[in-house]
């Protein structure tokens, strides 16, 4: 009998809320006809303000439902939730291929001339012990200028609805850097490429951002032991969207974020 092939494993891609989407974008950019599996938790968003143990045991069960579902590879689309939960899933996972999301520390440090580089992330994020390693690895010889962002996050996932709230947070926040010698900013959350225009409006001259989506998409496509072929043109298919929060929010942001008009459905994880 001949048996007819068997279609490709979703990659299934998690985050705190709708952040991943930039994540998400690059992967379909680089794989476009491989099927992909978003779940995004915005009935418990933002994972900054939460400690390690609720970031874990989020962290496990978005796991547990994607590859119920039958993703076939993880993506932690969540800067927060790599630094405090992948260790632990790669334990409990030890055959699966799992790529997490990083501050782009070491390519920061790489390309700066000053020595001087700041990282724009979630407070959990930069008050991890995995942070401090990344830095002592790949930026001992620089200055990290640390930029929490609380309520950034929150307020990118509003959409145009929060856009009053982001340009008051990002005059907040990015004030430190006008006395700074910094020539390179790190964007270390998934939301923050979706504001990258109105964070570098804010920037001095020659100041330049790093976004670290494009390289995690094709850390995963490596795992999946495909080439990269990027094709920003061709039709998305496969995509499958869900959300622990209202499905409103999802579905509209990613017709603005990705211009793409799908359906989610509301989960409960």
């Amino acid at each position: 009998m001949y048996d007819l092939p068997r279609p490709p494993r979703a990659i299934g891609v998690f985050d705190s809320g709708v952040g991943g989407l930039s994540v998400l974008r690059a992967l379909h950019r680089l794989r476009p006809e491989h099927p992909l599996h978003y779940l995004a938790d915005s009935a418990h968003a933002p994972y900054g303000d939460k400690d390690p143990a609720q970031v874990i045991d989020r962290s496990q069960r978005l796991a547990e439902h994607l590859l119920n579902s039958g993703a076939g590879m993880l993506v932690v689309a969540c800067n927060t939730a790599t630094a405090w939960a992948i260790d632990h899933l790669r334990a409990r996972y030890p055959t699966l291929p799992l790529v997490g999301v990083e501050p782009g520390v070491k390519p920061a440090a790489a390309l700066s001339r000053s020595g001087h580089i700041a990282v724009m992330a979630t407070t959990a994020t930069l008050a991890s012990p995995r942070f401090d390693a990344l830095v002592q690895r790949h930026a001992g010889h620089c200055e990290v200028m640390r930029l929490p962002c609380p309520g950034l996050a929150a307020a990118i996932e509003q959409g145009e609805d929060g856009r009053a709230e982001i340009e008051r947070l990002l005059d907040r926040h990015l004030a430190p850097l006008n006395a700074a010698a910094v020539d390179v900013v790190v964007l270390g959350c998934t939301h923050y490429p979706f504001v990258a225009e109105r964070i570098a409006q804010r920037l001095q001259p020659g100041v330049q951002l790093l976004d670290t989506a494009e390289a995690v998409a094709r850390q995963a496509i490596r795992l999946l032991g495909e080439a990269p072929a990027a094709s920003a043109e061709a039709p998305w298919t496969g995509l499958r969207l869900e959300n622990t929060g209202p499905t409103e929010v999802l579905e509209r942001l990613t017709r603005d974020w990705l211009g793409l008009t799908t359906a989610a459905r509301r989960v409960v994880v």
